[in-house]
């Protein structure tokens, strides 16, 4: 299960004095009060030499001389806040920089609020990050960056639920302008849903995660939150696409997807499952070696019966009105890699459209179609699944297998 915070990588000391717009030492020099012109420059040239303690105690003498101009207090604040913040007295830097934020003289104020807002977060004061990311947001230069350090500080301060509402407003946000949502939204979000202890919302976490940024970790950790209860049709299906997706690691998982196969009347799927399992070395305890060998043997002795039968079972489930005949026969074809008669009884099953499970036809077909290499129609099958929002979901997943 993912459940580690995606970082937000903080900025460089160097690129948050470059984004306060540290004010040249040149042109300083030439524009302050001649009283205190000498002490800046010293200030200045030692901080050039990197002799940040230098720096610091000739703007004190600076600024303990008198008579202070505006301009004289603001360049004695950006070299402050420049000096300390190289020296690592962040404290010290945030108050210069702060004292300038609303100066007269201070250029580019959507690049000094979201660096003050990056200095709160280095230091661990995260309201004082979020009131900053606030600022941003209504001076309208909130970015994707300073979004994404507002949900981190959300999180970071415990506030688990405001995590999951402004993440999923900006997932909804993105999704309706027709874009992917950044993957730290996604997983920030996810992060809280756990956190909340929200499995409905971890689930759907999991799904955008591999809905829009698909790999082996992230489906792992969807597949076990999905196999976790439900309706058979639906839990039979969620792991199939977990052995798609190499998924299945407990010995248990495979217990019961036989299981499941063999009471759906598929012993060639749960052979094929029963089989991977042992050459996984699924099953570690004696006590469960012993036990699936009592449900693999079984499946062997049903599985000679089910293929000598299964021509004649095809042409009785033809005959048949009801689609759940075909369905067992096209699942029983897929299970021995016979993909062109699944294919065939499952377009059966789709046409009658009288099955026990709404849009169960359709998602049999789309894994026949799959199976036999047509992606294309396994797609546009899954997508057409209607009428059982848990068997929906699972084929929206497929349909990813199928892209």
């Amino acid at each position: 299960m993912i459940k580690r915070v995606v970082g937000y990588r903080s900025l460089g000391l160097a690129a948050v004095a470059t984004a306060l717009m540290l004010a040249s030492p040149a042109s300083d020099a030439q524009s302050v009060s001649k009283g205190v012109a000498k002490t800046l420059a010293a200030a200045q040239t030692a901080s050039k030499s990197r002799r940040w303690g230098e720096c610091l105690g000739k703007l004190r003498e600076a600024e303990g001389s008198g008579g202070l101009s505006a301009y004289d207090q603001f360049v004695i604040n950006e070299l402050r806040g420049f000096c300390a913040l190289s020296s690592g007295d962040n404290g010290t830097a945030i108050r210069a920089y702060e004292a300038n934020l609303g100066s007269q003289y201070a250029s580019n104020k959507g690049a000094r609020v979201k660096a003050l807002m990056q200095l709160h977060y280095n230091a661990r004061n995260y309201p004082r990050a979020i009131e900053y990311g606030r600022q941003a947001q209504k001076g309208g230069f909130a970015d994707g960056d300073v979004n994404t350090l507002m949900a981190q500080s959300f999180y970071q301060q415990g506030d688990f639920k405001a995590t999951r509402a402004f993440t999923a407003d900006l997932i909804s946000q993105a999704e309706r302008r027709g874009q992917a949502p950044r993957q730290n939204y996604l997983q920030l979000n996810l992060n809280a849903c756990i956190k909340l202890k929200d499995t409905a919302c971890e689930t759907a976490g999991f799904e955008k995660l591999v809905t829009y940024y698909p790999n082996p970790e992230g489906w792992a950790s969807l597949m076990q939150s999905m196999l976790k209860g439900g309706p058979d049709v639906t839990l039979l299906n969620s792991f199939r696409l977990a052995s798609e997706v190499g998924a299945l690691t407990r010995g248990s998982d495979y217990t019961e997807h036989a299981q499941l196969a063999l009471e759906r009347g598929l012993p060639g799927e749960a052979l094929s499952v029963m089989e991977t399992a042992f050459a996984r070395k699924a099953f570690t305890e004696q006590r469960d070696i012993d036990r699936n060998t009592r449900l693999l043997n079984p499946a062997k002795g049903r599985v000679a019966a089910d293929k000598a039968g299964l021509a004649a079972a095809d042409r009785t489930a033809a005959a048949s009105a009801s689609a759940d005949d075909d369905l067992r026969v096209a699942q029983a074809f897929m299970s021995y890699g016979q993909n062109a008669q699944a294919v065939a009884a499952a377009e059966r099953a789709v046409r009658k459209n009288n099955g026990k499970t709404p849009g169960e036809a359709q998602l049999v077909l789309g894994l026949a179609q799959l199976m036999s290499g047509n992606k294309a129609a396994a797609s546009k099958a899954f997508k057409a699944v209607k009428g059982d929002p848990s068997l929906e979901r699972v084929a929206k997943l497929w349909a990813l297998r199928a892209q």
